[in-house]
């Protein structure tokens, strides 16, 4: 087992200042924060980030919301078990998510998603959409890609060539470091840049950023494949919801292809185009984002018109 406390914050510590909480989900430690008091709102990671990509965020909403954020299992503080311990699977992310809320008795939540968190949250929203406030969409899909969308050449190599994929991710962090210049618009700072690869700091520790990646459905027969298609035939389910999208505009994956699709299913979300910003779009404009997504929950949005 690979403890977390292999895991070195020192160095960025002053940008993540928050008290550790864990809970045991089918014997791993799923790490998480719990910042602020009032009404829940669940922030969810994709990859290669973790908690860490959320933190001026909850800065911003801790001292009205309370601010929860985990890490899925593999990633961040959490527990870093091997693929026999556990499945990598978008089901299991899927399975956490709903054990974690459950467990600390959350209702009516906010949540906001980016990356597979989108895919993972919305699995989780469709099936409790009573227990749904508020959406907020960074970034991400919870459905198929577009028709005319192939997966990046980048991505590809390391879904489909096994050999090399687990080289370079698991032996030199290709992937998560790949993503500290591909992922972000303006760059990021040197203490940034540690705070996001810091839990990714050897061969053990790298396996979800390889399997996220593997786990990316294409084809009828990927394991997750059925799963993201009925999450995609259920999102009506929410279009009651009040749902806002703020959305990166130079992102080499989830392009505006996406977006389109975003607003084609949900047609009364509160759209915001950041033009400066990439996928890591917390990292490129958090203080605009911060503020539409105060605003946002603060003003008690109504469905467009």
């Amino acid at each position: 087992m690979t403890l977390n406390k292999q895991v070195d914050i020192s160095r960025f510590r002053h940008l993540y200042p928050f008290k550790s909480h864990y809970m045991n989900i089918n014997g791993l430690q799923y790490h998480y924060i719990d910042e602020g008091a009032g009404d829940p709102v669940v922030m969810i990671h994709g990859n290669p980030t973790w908690s860490f990509y959320f933190r001026k965020l909850v800065n911003e909403l801790s001292g009205q919301f309370r601010t929860i954020v985990p890490d899925h299992i593999g990633c961040g503080l959490s527990e870093k078990p091997d693929s026999k311990r556990y499945g990598f699977r978008l089901k299991d992310r899927i399975d956490d998510i709903e054990y974690f809320i459950d467990k600390l008795n959350l209702k009516k939540i906010t949540l906001i998603l980016h990356d597979w968190g989108g895919m993972i949250g919305m699995g989780y929203a469709v099936k409790h959409h009573k227990n749904i406030c508020k959406i907020i969409i960074m970034n991400t899909a919870a459905f198929l890609p577009p028709k005319e969308k192939k997966i990046p050449w980048r991505l590809w190599i390391i879904r489909n060539l096994k050999p090399f994929a687990v080289i370079g991710v698991q032996g030199f962090n290709l992937f998560s470091v790949a993503a500290l210049y591909m992922a972000s618009k303006k760059g990021l700072d040197r203490d940034v840049k540690c705070g996001l690869t810091a839990p990714y700091n050897c061969w053990k520790n790298r396996i979800a950023t390889l399997k996220f990646v593997q786990d990316i459905p294409v084809k009828k027969n990927d394991p997750s494949y059925d799963i993201v298609e009925n999450v995609d035939k259920n999102l009506y389910k929410l279009k009651d919801i009040p749902m806002l999208i703020c959305w990166g505009k130079h992102d080499f994956v989830f392009d505006m292809s996406y977006l389109e699709m975003w607003e084609k299913r949900f047609p009364n979300a509160q759209i915001n185009t950041i033009p400066d910003a990439g996928h890591y779009v917390l990292e490129d404009a958090p203080e605009k984002t911060a503020l539409l997504v105060k605003n946002f929950l603060t003003q008690n949005p109504k469905l467009k018109t």
